[in-house]
């Protein structure tokens, strides 16, 4: 089969890849109707994250079960599915706690591969959901969305317990901050503060939601935060980018008593223990239990009540990847879907 391979920092490339098979009587094998580049793939392409072997690239995926093994019950072949990036049993106490994506089996979807035609799902039972029937092709962005990016965003907002009347801040306007501000907006915020430089990006959060936009970034930032909630902040912020900017802009965004849910995979960034202990706030994050979500955020797409298919911006053939990998590094788009 074709999949995506990293093979050093800004060379993508649709190679030729072993059919993946049934291993463990626990996996299945999917069709992939759809896959993405997710900004996390770009620490890698960009260097940041260092690159010493071709690498299969991608953790987004939805498609058709073509095969699966003995001790899978819960879905079965010819059933569309959406999945997690991270492969969870989903019976495990901290599965049982809400936290799939540190399941005590986890198996990480990216060091697979789902950039690819087909893919092996490891704990199929516990890392698949599978929609009623075979969706709509209109609701496949959507949908794909579901298995990353609408489902950390809602995590983002989660942790940072969003709820009605309050104000929340979202720092970052790539596809997750979009989708945290989708979140925050399902979730009864009362004001949703976009912060973003882009118009393209900001017509979109203000679309999903967002009441307000902040152009602003560092202290410039913090300090329109202030001043629009009258000087003590918000309390719940969103940082959906994962650098140390982000992260300060977040905490010093955040009123004292308030909630920052950090998802954005941290790169650089420390925490002053002694300026958190003073601030008052909370802090909360990691990677996404999104399988604890997948079976509310499918039927809210299923029944139109959310749209997160809209963050893809560029839709592409697989054999195309390279270009999709461009394009997000370069900022001209904002998600990347990719068709085999």
């Amino acid at each position: 089969m074709r999949g995506a391979v990293l093979h050093a920092p800004g060379d993508v490339r649709l190679d030729q890849r072993e059919d993946p098979a049934v291993v463990a009587p626990t996996d299945a094998v999917i069709r992939t109707v759809a896959a993405c580049v997710c900004g996390s793939d770009l620490w890698g392409y960009r260097g940041v994250d260092p690159v010493t072997r071709p690498t299969p690239m991608g953790h987004e995926y939805v498609g058709v079960v073509e095969e699966v093994g003995a001790d899978v019950e819960l879905v079965r072949p010819g059933q569309f599915v959406v999945g997690s990036f991270f492969a969870s049993d989903n019976t495990c106490p901290n599965c049982l706690n809400g936290y799939q994506s540190n399941c005590l089996h986890r198996q990480p979807l990216g060091a697979i591969g789902c950039q690819a035609e087909y893919v092996r799902i490891p704990l199929a039972d516990g890392t698949l959901v599978a929609t009623p029937g075979t969706p709509d092709d209109a609701f496949i962005p959507s949908l794909l969305a579901c298995s990353d990016v609408m489902g950390t965003g809602w995590y983002a907002a989660l942790a940072a317990e969003v709820g009605p009347g309050k104000t929340v801040a979202v720092v970052g306007d790539g596809a997750v901050g979009l989708c945290a501000v989708i979140a925050a907006r399902e979730l009864g915020a009362e004001r949703i503060v976009a912060m973003s430089r882009h118009a393209s990006r900001q017509r979109l959060a203000t679309e999903f939601g967002a009441t307000d936009v902040v152009t602003e970034r560092g202290d410039e930032g913090i300090a329109r935060i202030r001043e629009m909630t009258g000087g003590i902040g918000a309390d719940a912020v969103l940082e959906c980018v994962g650098t140390e900017q982000a992260m300060a802009q977040a905490l010093r965004s955040a009123r004292p008593g308030g909630n920052v849910g950090f998802v954005g995979v941290p790169h650089g960034v420390a925490v002053d223990g002694r300026e958190l202990f003073n601030s008052h706030v909370a802090l909360r994050g990691g990677p996404a239990p999104v399988r604890a979500y997948l079976p509310d955020l499918v039927e809210r797409v299923l029944d139109g009540r959310i749209d997160p298919g809209r963050v893809f911006d560029l839709d592409l053939p697989l054999e195309q990847v390279a270009e999709g990998y461009r394009a997000m590094d370069e900022r001209r788009a904002i998600k990347a879907l990719l068709r085999p």
